[in-house]
């Protein structure tokens, strides 16, 4: 038995029809289960990270783990995975995790930090997927581009390599299902590095009209996402944009390395999401 958590997000969906696709018996963990929509047959099972007694029901009879974490679960994951039999975990890190520095560089890589050390320190089996910036987060100009042809935001020269959250899903299936990727730490990036310019482009080329990016002010943009994003959060990802410009973004082998094929293209991610933008 696979338990799938976080089975609604991005990645957690993906990887749990994967494993439906696989023939493999799984069970898809969320918050409020009933109030999703589930490829058909799938079981499925309330679960808060932070609750002793839901982690019990939902990993009982469980060899392996999907972890999609929350902030200081760690502790009390572990010692329920290890109580209740667990062989293996793979969890959902994050690429800003620095495994050179004591204390980690803003909030996201600090709580995956945490729970990477938990983890580390027990009897468990564990791989770590380390992504980068997610194709996904550009739908947050979707609202933008259906009203426009401009794209506004802060440093149009901040470069990433978004990844494709099925190329994500992918690693983590084979993490799951096959040997040999206990005690490794996969970092996953998409196949270019873009910059923020270079994405609006490519949306506009997959819609049929231009769409370009203009550059507006850290401190406009970060009183326009303020609303949305808590302050700490929102320090760290203006921080990685800047830190970014001028400079390529890291580029990896390691979802062809353990898939077998090359990862989606970002103009593949949008060509899928079209209809967002």
């Amino acid at each position: 038995m696979i338990l799938v958590t976080g089975a609604t997000g991005n990645v957690g969906r993906r990887a749990l029809e994967m494993l439906l696709a696989q023939g493999r018996e799984v069970r898809a963990a969320s918050r409020a289960p009933e109030r999703a929509t589930w490829p058909a047959g799938v079981r499925t099972v309330a679960l808060d990270l932070a609750d002793p007694a839901s982690l019990a029901t939902a990993l009982d009879g469980v060899e392996a783990v999907f972890l999609f974490a929350a902030p200081g679960c760690g502790p009390a994951f572990v010692a329920a995975a290890e109580a209740a039999g667990v062989r293996r975990v793979v969890l959902l890190s994050s690429g800003s995790v620095d495994d050179e520095s004591e204390e980690q560089d803003g909030p996201i890589a600090a709580y995956h930090a945490e729970i990477e050390r938990e983890l580390r320190g027990s009897s468990l089996e564990w791989t770590f997927l380390r992504p980068d910036v997610f194709a996904a987060n550009t739908l947050m100009w979707a609202g933008q581009t259906k009203g426009g042809d401009v794209v506004r935001g802060a440093y149009a020269e901040a470069t990433a390599a978004p990844i494709h959250e099925a190329d994500i899903a992918a690693v983590a299936v084979a993490a799951l299902t096959e040997d040999g990727h206990a005690g490794e730490i996969h970092r996953l990036t998409g196949p270019q590095s873009l910059t923020h310019a270079d994405q609006a482009a490519v949306i506009g080329e997959v819609l049929g009209r231009p769409v370009t990016y203009q550059e507006l002010p850290a401190e406009t943009v970060r009183e326009a996402m303020s609303a949305h994003v808590p302050g700490p959060v929102l320090d760290d990802i203006l921080k990685v944009w800047a830190d970014s410009v001028g400079r390529p973004a890291l580029v990896t082998a390691d979802v062809e390395k353990i898939t077998g094929r090359a990862p989606r293209s970002y103009r593949d991610w949008v060509s899928e999401h079209a209809a967002a933008f």
